[in-house]
């Protein structure tokens, strides 16, 4: 392997993180929505290179799943969900972004202290990716406990979902069985999540979390 595919690929897997970080910073749905797409366009280009490094046709079938499915179909479906329900554009946080942002910080310099270390005798790339790939993953569930709204939730799942796939990709290739079964999964729970989230907004019209724990608490 030479420096040029050693670099390109941490490059990529630092993106990852990087966009996950703009989407913390991001208080608009359609904004999130659209760095929701380049998280996965990211993903995508990661996964490529994994699989020319590699010598592993099957991860570009990966890469062209993140493109077309993650990148394309699922903010294209998320959109058309926030239109549908007039949700408001801004997105409320338990916590000032400022805070949020110093919190996912923090959650990379764990990721890489608690990694580094246990994989010290594998393979470079997959050893920097890999960490790389937990710091997605937590930054993921960052999103999901720090947003009030149902769908920027799920904005959170789908990032900590595609810190997995770096993760796969960069342990030597994820199996193309494998990846085709968290897609399908992902693209089911999608479909649910859709159908929950026009159910909350016809019973309650919000879906904002702290106004439906707000009602939970007045039928007591």
């Amino acid at each position: 392997m030479s420096h040029l595919d050693f670099d390109v690929a941490h490059m990529l897997a630092g993106s990852l993180v990087l966009v996950s970080f703009m989407m913390l910073y991001q208080d608009r749905l359609y904004a999130l929505l659209r760095v929701l797409a380049l998280h996965a366009f990211v993903l995508a280009c990661a996964v490529a290179w994994q699989a020319r490094i590699q010598d592993a046709p099957g991860l570009y079938v990966t890469a062209a799943i993140a493109l077309g499915f993650k990148a394309i179909l699922v903010p294209w479906a998320l959109h058309r969900i926030v239109v549908r329900l007039g949700l408001h554009r801004e997105i409320e946080t338990v916590v000032g972004i400022g805070v949020t942002m110093l919190a996912g910080m923090f959650l990379v310099a764990l990721s890489l202290e608690v990694m580094l270390p246990v994989t010290a005798h594998t393979d470079p790339v997959a050893r920097e990716d890999i960490a790389l790939a937990l710091s997605v993953v937590l930054i993921g569930l960052l999103i999901m406990v720090t947003r009030r709204n149902a769908v920027s939730q799920v904005v959170g799942f789908l990032s900590l979902e595609n810190g997995v796939d770096l993760a796969g990709a960069g342990a030597q290739g994820m199996p193309l069985v494998v990846e085709l079964s968290v897609a399908f999964s992902v693209l089911i729970a999608f479909i649910v999540i859709g159908l929950f989230l026009f159910r909350i907004r016809e019973r309650f019209d919000t879906v904002d979390l702290e106004a439906l724990d707000r009602f939970r608490g007045e039928r007591r």
